[in-house]
């Protein structure tokens, strides 16, 4: 089942499911967190919920879309309580780009990048039951660095770089019991600054807390193992540069639950109301074909099973870098 967010032409929220080929409007719910707050206390499925609620009108979503009225997949009424978090090195191939941008800092036959992404290839898909390796772990920030589909990301004075990471999102509710609760996946635009990376590894914290972008449709139930979409960047209406990228667990050295795992694992990340997006990674990124990115850039990602594209355009400020005052009380 695919679920989306919309804001109506008057200003009002509602939740649209997809029943087999047509979207309906959910009523009774102005936001999906509304509806997985009601399955959990109902103890009930996302679909169960669906199906037990009124339905309302069918919405065009491509027409809500091209006018700008699909929000993210998830939000949070209060964006403090929405955590961006991912993992890298998580991907077949992914540590290749990685290795080369850090091995001229490193010292030894492999970089800490090219040690992880083994150890990962090694344990990172444990028996049913079993702790895998952990992996790399990063911090984008809360709900306010959250951007939709056709919305902007800002590539902020400090920044040295603004570029695309095409992949997949689970997004969770932590319960009234502390248990996470999966909601689904969605289409996501992990933006990043590489170029600040590229410097010194352990500046992957600050190329990291930057602004994020997720699609429209989340996809309940279990992800596809193999999934293969395509990230463009488009200039002046041409296409800069095309990639396809590989994600599933079919395509990964970890399996998402034990990606899950290591998340969780933290109490602060369990705590009741909170909503997790939590990035898995990639293997593709313009920036390892030395694409450098530019004011109005559009970057565009798609995939199925989604069948909604996620497209957001690059805004660049150009003000040189001041510094930031504490006033002292």
């Amino acid at each position: 089942m695919i679920l989306l967010q919309q804001r109506t032409a008057a200003g009002a929220r509602q939740v649209v499911a997809k029943i087999e080929e047509e979207h309906r409007v959910v009523h009774g719910f102005a936001t999906t967190r509304e509806l997985a707050q009601a399955a959990i206390e109902a103890g009930k499925t996302l679909a169960e919920a669906v199906s037990d609620a009124e339905l309302g009108e069918a919405v065009d979503v491509e027409a809500e879309l091209a006018a700008g009225r699909l929000l993210p997949a998830i939000d949070h009424s209060d964006p403090a309580h929405l955590f961006l978090t991912g993992t890298g090195l998580t991907h077949l191939g992914s540590a290749e780009g990685r290795d080369r941008m850090h091995k001229a800092a490193a010292s030894g036959d492999a970089t800490d990048s090219m040690r992880m992404f083994l150890e990962g290839l090694e344990g990172g898909k444990p028996a049913d039951g079993a702790v895998g390796q952990q992996p790399e772990w990063f911090y984008k920030g809360s709900g306010h660095n959250l951007v939709g589909t056709e919305g902007a990301l800002d590539r902020p004075s400090y920044a040295k770089d603004g570029g695309e990471e095409p992949e997949i999102a689970g997004i969770y509710l932590i319960g009234p019991d502390g248990t996470p609760h999966r909601l689904g996946f969605c289409l996501a635009n992990e933006y990043s600054d590489h170029v600040t990376e590229k410097h010194n590894y352990l500046w992957l914290a600050h190329s990291k807390l930057r602004q994020a972008s997720l699609g429209a449709e989340l996809l309940t139930g279990a992800l596809p193992q193999d999934i293969r979409g395509t990230a463009r960047i488009v200039r002046n209406d041409a296409t800069l540069w095309e990639k396809p990228f590989l994600t599933g667990e079919a395509n990964m050295a970890h399996t998402v639950a034990n990606l899950e795992h290591h998340h969780f694992k933290y109490a602060v990340f369990r705590q009741p109301g909170d909503v997790h997006v939590h990035f898995f990674g990639t293997s593709t990124a313009s920036f390892a074909d030395d694409i450098q990115t530019r004011e109005d850039d559009r970057f565009e990602i798609s995939a199925p099973p989604f069948a909604l594209p996620l497209r957001n355009t690059l805004r660049v400020d150009e003000a040189a870098e001041t510094p930031v005052r504490v006033a002292a009380l």
